[in-house]
């Protein structure tokens, strides 16, 4: 028989985990696995509401690319229509009629409660960040950037940090930091674009369950129950730079040495 799960299991489980009231929490997760979840994906996010009361905010990717030709087209997003492929949660958020969406095609984030509405507004406004979708998917307007600067949580239900969105805007991060050293940014872009184009590819991506990991290891990424589920959260702008310092310190542990080889030739 499966355990049953309800908005208060939610919010104690949240709880437990360290959020307080007026917490910003962007989840991943599988409702599946947390059991048979009473009320369905509503209550997911009511708990979590619950736990951040007053003053809270809950939130998802709402991911409607999905690498397929179709999609390629970002004209054809619609912020209001186009589905999230990621998960029932995901799309149940998107459904909600209390929820709003940030208007971008490949990391579009879905948010409710205080903070949601300027969470998701101008997704594309700010100074760019390098990305393999665009520079405004993790740029410094996008949701993103303030799950950042605010400090929010972010979380995994049932599933591990082999879905971390997170991981790109640390992808972009190290690339943007490279290109700030280099004598001609636009030249040293080109040719990341161009190392990108065949495997071994030359974006830094990394071993985000590793990272993980690591994290658990330094007490940065804490855990607990939720029904059958294990709950795991850290706080975003620890997530970002732990990552940043343990990848320059070791980057022939983390990343592909075509990006290492670019990073080298581009600032000598």
């Amino acid at each position: 028989m499966k355990i049953q799960v309800g908005a208060s299991d939610v919010r104690d489980a949240f709880r437990r985990l360290g959020v307080t009231a007026g917490d910003i929490v962007l989840f991943h997760g599988s409702l599946s696995s947390m059991g048979y979840v009473l009320g369905g994906v509503t209550s997911v996010f009511d708990g979590i509401l619950e736990a951040t009361s007053p003053g809270g905010t809950v939130a998802m990717p709402s991911l409607w690319y999905d690498g397929s030709e179709e999609r390629r087209d970002s004209a054809k997003f619609d912020v209001n229509s186009s589905p999230s492929y990621i998960g029932a949660l995901s799309e149940g958020m998107r459904l909600d009629p209390r929820c709003c969406r940030s208007n971008h095609f490949s990391h579009a984030v879905s948010a409710i409660g205080s903070r949601a509405a300027e969470l998701c507004a101008d997704h594309a406004s700010g100074a760019s960040r390098p990305s393999p979708w665009s520079d405004q998917a993790f740029g410094h307007g996008s949701p993103w950037q303030k799950l950042y600067d605010w400090d929010s949580w972010y979380c995994f239900i049932g599933v591990t940090m082999r879905v971390c969105t997170m991981k790109h805007f640390i992808e972009g991060e190290l690339v943007a930091r490279t290109l700030a050293h280099s004598q001609n940014p636009t030249e040293a872009r080109n040719l990341l674009n161009q190392n990108c184009t065949q495997a071994p590819y030359g974006w830094p991506y990394f071993n985000s369950e590793r990272l993980q990991k690591t994290l658990q290891e330094s007490g940065h990424f804490i855990t607990t129950t939720l029904g059958s589920a294990t709950l795991g959260g850290i706080r975003t702008r620890t997530l970002v730079d732990q990552a940043i310092r343990i990848i320059e310190e070791n980057p022939l542990e983390w990343l592909g040495t075509k990006f290492i080889e670019w990073q080298n030739s581009v600032t000598t």
